[in-house]
């Protein structure tokens, strides 16, 4: 008799809550960390779907639960209850080989520190996450959407900070996710470096389609966004939308 096929890693994950237009859906989403007898409740019963193509920012004081939803959208960590919808799977209920293939297909993370490998080039850096990814860019169109591709020899200690952000955010973008994670993208940068690099991120939205969140405790940086949630200690406290989101140069802090 023949062996049973093994699972394709292409395969798309999709099931029957499903929604046209909307990308993720939480419902009632918490989650507690237990340190010994203490308990502390990260996020408390947060609801939000998130759409297709829009840039969400995730706005919120240190420490008010935004990097715990940003791990939990990430599939780096769990509820501890409710429900992550991720086109109709919930991930929740995902195996380990399921999440590793929805983190590696799925999304790409930004984060505040660059995390680059000092030892490989602009070009090199890149090239790791086209490696694993299922239908990843061309590394040197991605360096090309980031105005970099004259710069792909260089290694990260020969480039200034905004020039290694850009590297990082080529690297997420190389794997040609459907999501982009965005923790304090310009938290290390000045405030004109910054300004280019959140023109970068919208402008790639807007090329690629993708769904970009960014999660800041900037207020200013909240005026780009088509929607914005806020948070505060766990809790989505209200949700605003930006009938004419503000450029980056126009954002000012």
């Amino acid at each position: 008799m023949d062996s049973p096929a093994p699972e394709s890693p292409a395969a798309p994950l999709a099931g029957s809550h499903a929604v046209p237009g909307i990308l993720l859906r939480l419902e009632n989403v918490s989650k507690t960390f237990r340190m010994g007898e203490v308990e502390v409740k990260a996020l408390k019963s947060a609801t939000l779907d998130i759409y297709t193509g829009e840039l969400l920012v995730l706005l919120g004081p240190s420490g008010s639960g935004k990097s715990t939803l940003l791990n939990i959208l990430g599939g780096l960590d769990t509820p501890t209850s409710g429900h992550v919808w991720f086109r109709g799977d919930d991930l929740a209920t995902l195996s380990p080989r399921e999440l590793t293939r929805y983190r590696r297909d799925t999304i790409g993370f930004v984060f505040q520190f660059f995390n680059l490998v000092p030892t490989l080039t602009a070009r090199e850096n890149v090239m790791v996450s086209t490696e694993i990814a299922r239908a990843p860019l061309d590394v040197d169109e991605a360096l090309r959407l980031v105005e970099l591709q004259e710069r792909s020899g260089h290694f990260p200690s020969q480039m200034s900070g905004g020039e290694q952000q850009r590297v990082a955010i080529a690297r997420a973008v190389a794997k040609n996710p459907e999501l982009l994670l965005c923790d304090e993208p310009t938290g290390s940068l000045d405030v004109r470096t910054g300004k280019k690099v959140l023109a970068l991120l919208a402008d790639l939205r807007r090329k690629l389609n993708k769904t970009v969140i960014v999660i800041t405790h900037n207020v200013a940086i909240a005026h780009m966004a088509d929607r914005v949630v806020r948070i505060s200690s766990g809790e989505i406290h209200d949700i605003t939308v930006n009938e004419v989101p503000a450029s980056a140069e126009e954002v000012d802090w």
